[in-house]
């Protein structure tokens, strides 16, 4: 089994920083991708940011330039780094991986969530 860990969220101004974190753990032969969702109040969840396994970034026209994702490979974490927030990036955040297990020779990828972070950016 696996299980990840959201932290970073919280209340910040517009203009401001924050940097969401989606640790890992439990049985993990490697990540192959792994993505930032968030659904704000009344809307659909939507992707954010995406980076695969040879490091490639994917971001939604919003916050380009603006969002940063990677990750550390051995604390099997995935970050997103988020400047200049805006009032319309207030949402709740999921991290989304894609984990490999190797069991018996084999490898056996399942995708996970995370719990959600509240982001709220506001005067």
């Amino acid at each position: 089994q696996v299980q990840l860990v959201e932290s970073g969220g919280g209340l910040v101004q517009p203009g401001g920083s924050l940097r969401l974190s989606c640790a890992a753990s439990g049985s993990i032969f490697n990540i192959s991708a792994a993505g930032w969702y968030r659904r704000a109040p009344g809307k659909e969840r939507e992707l954010v940011a995406r980076i695969t396994s040879d490091d490639s970034p994917d971001y939604a026209d919003s916050v380009t330039g603006r969002f940063t994702i990677s990750r550390d490979i051995a604390k099997h974490t995935v970050y997103l780094q988020m400047n200049s927030l805006k009032p319309e990036d207030t949402a709740v955040y999921y991290c989304n991986l894609v984990v490999s297990s190797l069991r018996g020779g084999r490898l056996y990828p399942n995708d996970y969530w995370g719990q959600g972070t509240q982001v709220a950016v506001s005067t």
